[in-house]
């Protein structure tokens, strides 16, 4: 009888073992489940923070553009207006010269 209680002591002790190993298991698929999702979410802020970035670039190079456009839109519309005085100084002096 006293081999069966250390018999069945020894079953239930190796059960509880057994059953430490599967929590302990258990409890580090957690944690490694936990890290990598931590791992994700960080990448996912690195991912936004140059996304943001980029954008604020783009938008940079945007109003470079614009203002570049209305730069040369400016200094178009400029050689326009010599062009015109000229052509009316010219215009102008055709008729001096006609008249005299």
């Amino acid at each position: 009888m006293k081999h069966t209680k250390l018999i069945f002591v020894a079953i239930a002790a190796t059960a509880l073992v057994g059953c430490d190993k599967e929590k302990s298991a258990i409890e580090s698929k957690k944690d490694a489940t936990k890290d990598a999702l931590d791992n994700k979410k960080d990448q996912v802020d690195d991912a936004a923070k140059a996304a943001k970035k980029q954008a604020e670039i783009d938008a940079e190079v945007a109003k470079a553009n614009i203002e570049a456009d209305k730069d040369a839109a400016k200094a178009q519309l400029d050689a326009e207006k010599k062009k015109a005085d000229a052509a009316a100084d010219a215009a102008k002096a055709k008729v001096d010269a006609e008249n005299k």
